[in-house]
């Protein structure tokens, strides 16, 4: 059952690589944003590939730092899928699944983690976090 949201943030891709261009394109994303997770202040670190299908729909794969602003940290993997939008924008829905020590983020251990993301052409983001009970 879908939850509470429980995050947001927005950030800047800072990285873009083409790694593959051989049966498919493959793209590395690097992104850094600022947002609240769980109500902590946060700045993230996140690399993802994507690789574009044949039907233009995009699949990726990537993982993630998330520090609060006290210093406690959280690491996350995910997946998700989506579409390139018009002008080079993208859209992805996905899940994450988080690992922390912090007792501020300890509850993600234990759950699915959904989210809703977009970069426009320009390479601003926005993401926005649910925990999936």
């Amino acid at each position: 059952m879908l939850g509470e949201q429980i995050g947001e943030e927005t950030g800047k891709v800072m990285v873009r690589r083409v790694i593959s261009v051989e049966g498919g394109t493959k793209v590395e994303i690097s992104v850094q944003s600022t947002g609240k997770l769980l109500g902590v202040e946060t700045r993230s670190n996140v690399t993802y590939l994507a690789g574009i299908r044949p039907d233009g729909s995009v699949y990726g794969e990537g993982q993630g730092l998330v520090v609060g602003k006290g210093g406690e940290q959280a690491t996350w993997k995910g997946a998700g899928a989506g579409k390139l939008l018009e002008g080079g924008a993208v859209s992805y829905r996905g899940a994450l699944y988080h690992y922390s020590d912090s007792p501020n983020f300890r509850r993600l251990n234990a759950v699915a983690v959904v989210f809703e993301y977009s970069a426009d052409a320009d390479g601003n983001t926005k993401n926005k976090l649910w925990e999936w009970k």
